[in-house]
């Protein structure tokens, strides 16, 4: 009898043990493959495409550099200047590889010190790296260049350069926070709406348009890049740079909503760029995030 109650007692212990080591197994492989799997997917943000400063959305692994040439040793106003961006990686060799990002392999913005001139151009691509486009700037004084593009493999990327336009500057623009967030561009007047405005939380930046004389609803915006609108935002010291793509594509309007988060408190400018009848309008705004 003693002897059968230490057979029983044993086999109760193998099969605890069993099942102890089945259930550490199956623990650690969910964890990790969650893990691994945030780590390596494509964490989106912004509806897609943000960056702030010059670093890379999570997602894979791919390190680039941009090179930057100007076709003038001193950049005049006004004039002709072709810009050169070459984007290599980590060791020195050309990314041959650009993923379209809505229509484009590169976005290129350009903005004056004082956040006073924006511009959002598109270089073509020229092979081995090597992006081109001439543009002009306004007047005399200092510019941020931002190269925004997706390395085939990586990620949305941004890298930015200053540089110095020529001649006597303009006085600098001081950026304040607008008073009423209603402003009237090429015939539609657009207000800009938000929803718990904080500094790192998500929120939705709605643009509501309506035709300036009649205040009907805009219902007829046409595609911008393959989309109802663009949204650039930047900090006011032109740290922080959100490029930020609609939560519905196939909007007309009278609503552009955008997902975005500011990454810090402070005073930021958002340009939305938007296109009606054929021509693209632009409606900036500057506001200030708690």
């Amino acid at each position: 009898m003693k002897r059968f109650a230490l057979v029983m007692l044993a086999a109760a212990l193998i099969l605890m043990t069993a099942c102890s080591t089945s259930t550490n197994h199956e623990t650690k492989h969910g964890t990790n493959h969650g893990t691994n799997h945030g780590e390596g997917g494509s964490k989106t943000g912004n509806a897609g495409h943000e960056a702030g400063g010059e670093h890379a959305n999570a997602g894979a692994e791919v390190h680039t550099e941009a090179a930057w040439k100007l076709s003038e040793e001193q950049v005049q106003p006004n004039s002709d200047t072709t810009i050169d961006v070459q984007i290599n990686d980590d060791n020195g060799k050309p990314v041959d590889n650009f993923d379209i990002s809505h229509e484009k392999q590169m976005h290129l913005i350009v903005v004056s010190k004082d956040l006073s001139f924006f511009n959002h151009i598109h270089p073509e691509y020229k092979g081995n790296g090597r992006f081109e486009v001439k543009t002009r700037f306004p007047a005399a004084g200092e510019y941020k260049l931002i190269a925004d593009y997706v390395p085939t493999g990586g990620s949305a990327t941004n890298k930015s350069t200053w540089i110095t336009v020529k001649g006597t500057a303009p006085d600098m623009k001081p950026i304040k926070p607008d008073q009423e967030l209603v402003k009237s561009v090429d015939g539609v007047e657009a207000t800009l709406a938000y929803e718990h405005l904080v500094a790192g939380t998500d929120l939705n930046l709605t643009f509501r348009m309506v035709d300036s004389k009649s205040k009907k609803p805009v219902t007829d915006l046409e595609p911008y890049l393959g989309a109802v609108g663009h949204v650039v935002i930047m900090s006011a010291d032109a740290g922080e740079y959100l490029h930020v793509h609609p939560s519905d594509d196939k909007s007309k309007g009278p609503d552009a909503k955008f997902m975005t988060n500011f990454p810090q408190s402070g005073v930021y400018k958002v340009w939305g760029q938007f296109q009606r009848n054929g021509k693209t309008f632009i409606v900036p705004f500057v506001i200030d995030v708690p």
